[in-house]
């Protein structure tokens, strides 16, 4: 059997998960490189921070924490992730490879792992009800491309240098057609329906893709390195 990449969710008694139990409206995610782990949390009511910190700071020793107006991000000193208490441990014990961030939200916490032997699999969700932990699998399928190709964009690498103008000219072109073949509608007839002036509209528009095909292009590179191994047909 190939290896495989799949997506599940997990329920045990882990610092994070009691955390995101608690605190049911919090997404928390989490990256580890076994020393340190940076938390990223989105509170829909921000007077809760207070009090999550609290209960981090049980636990961890939080060394740094900055706020950029949307979502909290905490610096972490030491990773406490063990055999005994960690789902992402026992994978790697089981020759697993999981790709970061971990997320969590109302007590699950949420992977995409690949396993490069059915055997192993096998062993990592035994040792898992031992812990025990209740592990729900939603997606389970053949790797038929490379490791690479399942790489994340990076959202801030993306769109970081759009100003809230071109968000908004892009959103509105897409939902009235412009992006179609063939269009709907025009840039002219756009520019009307959200009071905008045509040539103002164009310039935001015209930057936007601009700046988007820019942050597109890495990643086009990179998809392009090894044409023999794309999983999607040719179209015209």
């Amino acid at each position: 059997m190939p290896p495989f990449e799949v997506f599940f969710k997990a329920r045990h008694s882990c610092p994070f998960g009691r955390l995101s139990e608690r605190f049911s409206s919090v997404r928390m995610f989490v990256w580890c490189n076994s020393i340190h782990e940076v938390i990223e949390m989105i509170l829909p009511d921000r007077s809760q921070y207070g009090k999550i910190c609290k209960d981090l700071s049980a636990v961890v020793n939080i060394v740094d924490q900055t706020f950029d107006g949307e979502s909290f991000c905490l610096i972490t000193k030491k990773c406490n992730c063990t055999f005994e208490n960690s789902i992402a441990v026992r994978m790697e014990a089981h020759n697993m490879l999981y790709l970061l961030p971990v997320s969590y939200e109302e007590g699950w916490e949420y992977y995409h792992a690949i396993a490069f032997r059915h055997s192993d699999f096998k062993r990592f969700m035994e040792s898992a009800a031992r812990m025990p932990a209740e592990i729900i699998i939603t997606r389970k399928s053949a790797l038929n491309s490379n490791i690479r190709a399942l790489m994340p964009i990076s959202i801030g690498g993306m769109f970081a240098e759009l100003t809230q103008k071109q968000v908004n000219a892009v959103l509105s072109s897409y939902g009235m057609g412009y992006f179609r073949f063939p269009r709907k509608k025009n840039v002219k007839t756009i520019a009307e329906s959200v009071k905008v002036p045509r040539t103002t509209f164009q310039e935001h528009l015209t930057k936007a893709e601009n700046k988007l095909i820019a942050g597109l292009v890495p990643y086009l590179m990179l998809f392009q390195a090894k044409p023999e191994q794309r999983t999607m047909p040719e179209r015209k």
